[in-house]
């Protein structure tokens, strides 16, 4: 049953991957202003979001699927059981998938995402409150999911 899990698990971190590497096309547009369709030939195209924050929704992504494979490649290494594992399994994936929420949501706030009201980079929408609120929450369980692994792993 471990197997089924971790396969999922990758399966699930693959998608979170692909997300965070079609923000690569997002990056590169925001620096360039539009897409280029064939050399010298520029398609001007506007897209939400600075540059940077682009940068974060695409390392970003790509990093927290590697987390998501990681953890699913430890998990027979370190012995968890079927109970185990299927919670380190939905803790790890909620966060790649709250993470890549938060990314995406703080192309469109103004303020980050990263409060819930206005802060020093500017005005908070809805989009900072759907980007914020799973991205806290699953900061709080990844910390536990983690702290699970490295308990398992000492037993």
């Amino acid at each position: 049953m471990i197997n089924t899990i971790q396969r999922r698990m990758i399966g699930q971190a693959a998608l979170v991957l692909l997300v965070g590497m079609l923000a690569g096309f997002g990056l590169v547009i925001s620096l360039v202003g539009g897409m280029e369709v064939w050399p010298g030939k520029l398609v001007v195209l506007q897209l939400p979001g600075a540059p940077d924050a682009w940068v974060r929704a695409h390392i970003g992504g790509m990093m927290n699927a590697f987390l998501i494979m990681l953890g699913a490649l430890a998990l027979p290494v370190v012995h968890f059981e079927e109970p185990g594992a299927r919670r380190i399994s939905w803790m790890l994936v909620g966060t790649g998938w709250a993470n890549t929420l938060f990314y995406w949501a703080a192309l469109m706030a103004p303020n980050r995402a990263l409060t819930f009201a206005d802060n020093r980079f500017g005005a908070s929408n809805l989009a900072a409150i759907i980007g914020l609120v799973p991205a806290l929450l699953f900061a709080v369980i990844a910390m536990v999911a983690v702290y699970q692994i490295a308990r398992q792993a000492w037993r």
